[in-house]
């Protein structure tokens, strides 16, 4: 009989569960910590001790032992935040963040994530989320590396289409004067309204975002079912320097194009055929340029002399006439010039109906500079830009990984891991892609810990250590009675 080894038996017994409530009660402190996961513990008996018996040598055990502690990595449930930044993963995967001052990388599931006044997005201990910068086409650009918030301000786009959707009244009564002859750059107003029975106005931008308004004219022409339009700007903001006529060198500024609508009496609706752009007998030069294009420009020339090419976009023209002789320009609105080799219909959207003249949609391409009002990040990870300017600009995408074995990753503290040996190299990619979860923005990850069952292995780990206590007080009562044998 061997009381000592009943007494380191009992003391096992109270060792290894007052591990557990250390668990138990670390679990239970970090019920409300982000991201946090469950700790587990299993035990097992300790190398047992033979010992001879009627049938033979037996075993008896020697007590317990803590075999193992691991975490539970299922999802805990998401709480719904205001903060676009704040992100939770739905599925497997970490966030990877470094630190500032080194290259280490963590991991981490807690996704509370804000811009510092660097720009960087950064957690609360300041270690920098880690992901791919991303290209005008939502494209991937070099490896992974610091989120870093660049793009402040989005920069404006100048106007190259203009959508007009009017309706014209059939009703209307014609003005004999050709608007375009009658159009005077010069005066306070360049056309009077006696001249024109309706007119729209749309708003335009240059290259540095600044606005200019564009002034489409209509009024009913001399043939049946057709109707004359301008195309006008401010006389003071055209900067062509040939935009000229006959009698008056500055009476053409700000008109830009002169057209015929022509409409089918059935239907009201527009002609859409292409109409030919006829170059009558001139001397002198006329460009056709295109901002983006001027090295690759055609130009025509009467005389097949050299010309120059404008660099401003406009249609310009330098006319000396032969014989008296004018040159006419007809703009056809399905129509235009594509830069390369051809003319390019595209639809019309104008009607002709016995109703008053109204625009029921207008719009313009192109933009002004914006200033950033907000970050937005979809499941995929990609974060995008919210400008004043109503655009979107892609920015980055959040990187996560996972391990191959996670039980193998060690704790470091402030809701991190560090990739061991037994946890094996991470394997980044994108979300949602290779087994990794999806991000789910304006969200973030609770702790996993299950408060009911921590309470029941917390009275289980109790009775157990009271269990263990009463085996050393026992074996205490047989030792006083073995010593008492000798009296």
């Amino acid at each position: 009989m061997s009381l000592t080894s009943s007494l380191f038996s009992g003391i096992s017994g109270l060792s290894t569960l007052g591990n557990s409530l250390q668990i138990i009660g670390d679990n239970i402190s970090n019920v409300n910590t982000l991201g946090f996961k469950a700790s587990n513990y299993t035990f097992q008996d300790r190398l047992s001790q033979a010992t001879a018996t009627q049938s033979g040598t037996s075993q008896i055990g020697r007590g317990t032992a803590l075999a193992d502690i691991s975490a539970s990595f299922e999802q805990g449930s998401f709480e719904t935040t205001g903060n676009t930044t704040d992100l939770a993963i739905g599925g497997d995967g970490f966030f990877i963040v470094r630190e500032g001052t080194s290259d280490s990388s963590f991991y981490t599931r807690a996704g509370n994530f804000r811009f510092n006044k660097e720009g960087y997005l950064v957690n609360p201990e300041g270690y920098v989320l880690q992901g791919w910068g991303l290209d005008s086409a939502g494209e991937d650009v070099g490896s992974v590396s610091d989120i870093l918030l660049s793009s402040f301000t989005s920069p404006p786009e100048e106007s190259t289409k203009i959508t007009i959707v009017t309706n014209l009244d059939a009703d209307a009564a014609s003005n004999t004067a050709d608007m375009a002859a009658v159009w005077d750059g010069t005066a306070a107003t360049p056309l009077s309204d006696s001249y024109y029975e309706y007119q729209t106005t749309v708003k335009v931008y240059d290259s540095l975002g600044s606005t200019h308004d564009v002034t489409v004219y209509y009024d009913l022409g001399t043939t049946a079912n057709t109707w004359e339009y301008l195309i006008t700007c401010n006389p003071e903001e055209d900067m062509r320097s040939d935009a000229i006529s006959a009698g008056n060198p500055t009476a053409c500024a700000g008109l830009l194009a002169k057209g015929t609508l022509s409409f089918s009496s059935s239907s009201g609706t527009l002609d859409g055929s292409a109409t030919a752009v006829t170059m009558k007998r001139f001397t002198g030069t006329t460009n056709w340029s295109d901002p983006n294009e001027a090295t690759t420009a055609t130009n025509w020339d009467a005389q097949s002399t050299a010309t120059d090419v404008s660099t401003n976009g406009y249609f310009t023209c330098n006319p000396s006439f032969i014989s008296g002789l004018t040159m006419d320009i007809e703009f056809n609105p399905g129509s235009y010039y594509d830069g390369a080799s051809a003319w390019v219909n595209s639809a019309l959207t104008t009607t002709q109906f016995s109703k008053a003249s109204t625009t029921t949609y207008q719009a313009a391409n192109g933009y002004g500079a914006g200033d950033l009002q907000s970050v937005d990040v979809d499941t995929d990870g990609v974060m995008t830009g919210v400008y004043s300017n109503g655009q979107l600009l892609y920015l980055n995408r959040v990187a996560l990984a996972k391990f191959i074995d996670v039980q193998g990753l060690h704790k470091e503290g402030g809701n991190l891991y560090r990739e061991t040996r037994e946890s094996g190299e991470a394997i980044t990619n994108h979300p949602g892609t290779s087994g990794l979860g999806s991000i789910s923005p304006n969200s973030l990850e609770q702790s996993n810990v299950d408060i009911a069952a921590e309470f029941v292995k917390m009275i289980t780990s109790q009775r157990g250590f009271q269990a263990n206590s009463k085996i050393i007080s026992t074996v205490d009562q047989m030792l006083s009675e073995t010593i008492q044998m000798k009296r």
